[in-house]
């Protein structure tokens, strides 16, 4: 395995910033960090990015998160482990991340069982979260971006300094 180029975000002067700190925008909205640790799993998951997919269950691992809940996250819906409002999360994430999927990229019903649990400020926030991961994923499966133990030491960096 080798990437293609280094990643886009390190490449381009001010790029890692700016996503860092679009990342940093939403976090006090809140929205628990698992929630968006577990969106940012289950996007990274659909959109086949393996940094991600690393990252963020490396997060939710550190968060506490009991394996179960992990290694089940592609599978939410059939099993126990989440709450109504990550359900709800869940499908906004995955809605808005297979936007091309079907005519009504976000049904209405998706949103308003989101809208059941989140206010504004925090669908607002889980959209922008949803957005971010998403361009974290374009940026690293279109370049190949390769996981590994470098993603331990940068989640130990402040919330959200990685994707």
């Amino acid at each position: 395995m080798k990437a293609r180029m280094k990643s886009p975000a390190m490449a381009v002067p001010d790029a890692f910033q700016a996503l860092t700190k679009l990342r940093a925008s939403f976090s006090d909205a809140g929205i628990p960090e698992t929630t968006h640790y577990l969106v940012h799993l289950r996007a990274s998951q659909i959109n086949g990015c393996g940094v991600c997919v690393d990252m963020h269950t490396r997060e939710l691992k550190l968060a506490g998160e009991p394996d179960a809940r992990i290694f089940t996250v592609s599978a939410w819906r059939e099993v126990p482990y989440f709450t109504d409002a990550e359900r709800a999360a869940l499908a906004l994430a995955e809605a808005a991340t297979r936007l091309a999927d079907r005519p009504d990229a976000v049904p209405d019903e998706v949103w308003d069982e989101a809208a059941k649990h989140y206010d504004e400020r925090q669908l607002a926030a889980l959209v922008l979260s949803i957005a971010t991961i998403n361009a974290w994923n374009t940026l690293n499966v279109a370049t190949r971006q390769i996981g590994g133990d470098w993603v331990e030491r940068l989640i130990a960096q402040p919330a959200g300094a990685g994707s």
